[in-house]
């Protein structure tokens, strides 16, 4: 499953952010490490393709279930100057963090004098800032601690004498501001540093300025754009009215407000294009499901998503893609048409294919 850390200093609406998101009932309030544990949600992956889809598999008045692929949002405790020496609840947060597959990074990017900041003032840059010394501390504590034995054994192992190298220099650029994501050297998999991890800025902002420009954002963005990182614009206040509203009342609020889609949606869009992933479905009369892989997937490692025995017994795959079955209105005529591919072990999933997958085991 997708995981996405939410983190950020206390008090900039990470967990308003959460509960908006997840409709969960994190705890909320007006003061520094209101989230203690990691608050977990588990949220569908919005796709209207999947409806689109239901008369492609509907027998008369029996409708197919739909289901759709799901991401998890984990709200972690907020972090402040000195976590990486365990200031706060800094060991958590850190050890959190090291979970997730992304890491959503809330910016307080609105003023409110009913609203404590934890630096006393509003200031995107110095806070973001704030959060980057501190994983960056703590990843060359990370690789400090593992050099003391690559050391040892770099005398006996070429191995072990270039990671040597590569650690001193990694440690090099944090030091120098620079994150591991963003590195000259691609250190193995086992390192697990916190600054290797994707990010998007989420920019919480007042409900006026949701449509607009502020300083604040132009901030963030410069930030996002130096780093390669994503951006995402979310009013909390807004996020959490919507949860409240029927759909098609959200929908009529989000016009008034000139917006297209929700937060939610805007941020699982931009996960998906930072983490480089897409989404696949399978259907029968009785289910259609949605399925998230890695761009690249070829088709025996996606049949796998579904049961292992697919992937060890896979054969071929039945291609379509979803809008070509949309307008055939069935199977059997897009086959009739011509519309369905069959592809062999080396074809490489793409995002809205209908596949069936053969196998024998």
């Amino acid at each position: 499953m997708l995981e996405i850390g939410i983190i950020g200093l206390p008090n900039v609406g990470k967990s308003t952010i959460f509960n908006a998101l997840t409709k969960a009932h994190a705890e909320v309030a007006n003061y520094p490490f209101a989230t203690i544990d990691k608050n977990i949600g588990v949220v569908a992956v919005p796709d209207p393709r999947l409806e689109a889809l239901l008369p492609v598999y509907s027998r008369g008045e029996r409708i197919p279930k739909s289901t759709p692929t799901t991401i998890e949002f984990i709200d972690i405790a907020g972090l402040v100057k000195g976590a990486s020496r365990g200031e706060g609840l800094g060991n958590q947060f850190l050890a959190h963090i090291r979970e997730v597959s992304a890491v959503a990074h809330v910016v307080r990017c609105f003023e409110d004098p009913d609203i404590v900041h934890v630096t006393g003032r509003v200031d995107p840059i110095n806070d973001i800032a704030t959060i980057h010394t501190e994983l960056a501390l703590a990843d060359i504590g990370t690789l400090e601690k593992r050099l003391e034995r690559l050391r040892r054994s770099a005398k006996a192992s070429k191995v072990d004498a270039d990671l040597v190298e590569q650690c001193e220099t990694v440690i090099d650029e944090l030091s120098a501001g620079i994150p591991a994501r963003n590195s000259q050297v691609a250190l193995p998999q086992e390192f697990p540093l916190l600054t290797a991890k994707p990010v998007i800025y989420i920019c919480n902002v007042s409900e006026a300025d949701l449509t607009q420009d502020n300083p604040y954002l132009a901030e963030v963005h410069k930030v996002a754009a130096d780093e390669g990182a994503e951006v995402v614009v979310i009013s909390a206040k807004i996020e959490q009215e919507l949860t409240e509203l029927s759909e098609s009342d959200a929908q009529e609020f989000l016009g008034d407000l000139g917006i297209e889609t929700t937060g939610l949606t805007r941020l699982i869009n931009k996960s998906y294009a930072l983490l480089d992933l897409l989404t696949f479905f399978s259907g029968n009369t009785k289910e259609i499901h949605a399925w998230t892989v890695t761009s690249g997937t070829k088709a025996p490692a996606a049949a796998g998503k579904i049961h292992t025995d697919f992937e060890r017994g896979f054969i071929r795959a039945e291609v379509i893609e979803w809008d070509k079955a949309v307008e055939a209105g069935s199977i059997s005529r897009a086959k009739t048409h011509g519309w369905v591919r069959t592809e062999g072990k080396d074809y490489v999933v793409k995002d809205g294919d209908v596949i069936q997958f053969l196998f024998s085991v």
